[in-house]
């Protein structure tokens, strides 16, 4: 496994070792205890699945506390643009984000530890993608960002015309309106 650290600390890329043959591949997307000697313990008690079709954006998202919840995404099928926003108010890079694509192809993982908000966005045709959280989802500790705060001044690539985003995603707040609990 090839781990890379991203700009912001705690914020890490996962590239599983992939072994293929002409039978196709096979590879290990969580080991446990690789996982806990490279992260520090993390208990993953929910494992989420999303199917969504191209230019659905969802996100920005986090729970607050006692329900945070640290992550480790990959897209299983398909391909999208990925990204965790550092919402921990005593980081260098509070209010950063950082941008990874995720594919069935690269088989990267990313690794969003607690206090971060996370979105993505999906650029092939559909895509069906894989979040392991370490906490179960709290709907009255749910909060987001909105996904197009002029705070953040994301490029997500696409006209907002060709995005599909839920009634929900498209009425949470600006970043400026949050008071980070982390």
């Amino acid at each position: 496994m090839k781990i890379t650290e991203t700009s912001i600390s705690d914020l890490f890329i996962i590239e599983p070792k992939v072994f293929s043959d002409t039978r196709g591949y096979f590879f290990e997307p969580y080991n446990k205890e690789k996982f806990d000697k490279n992260f520090g313990i993390t208990n993953f008690v929910q494992d989420n699945e999303s199917k969504s079709s191209k230019g659905v954006l969802r996100g920005f998202h986090f729970q607050k506390p006692p329900y945070d919840q640290a992550k480790l995404v990959r897209c299983i099928e398909g391909k999208v643009l990925d990204i965790a926003l550092d919402l921990r108010k005593n980081s260098n890079t509070f209010r950063k984000y950082e941008k990874v694509i995720l594919s069935s192809k690269n088989k990267k993982q990313f690794f969003i530890p607690r206090g971060f908000a996370h979105a993505f966005l999906v650029l092939s045709e559909s895509a069906i993608f894989s979040y392991k959280v370490d906490n179960v989802y709290a709907p009255s500790y749910d909060s987001g960002i909105v996904w197009n705060d002029p705070d953040l001044s994301v490029d997500w690539g696409f006209n907002e015309s060709e995005l599909i985003i839920s009634k929900k995603d498209k009425n949470l707040c600006s970043l400026s309106n949050i008071n980070s609990p982390f």
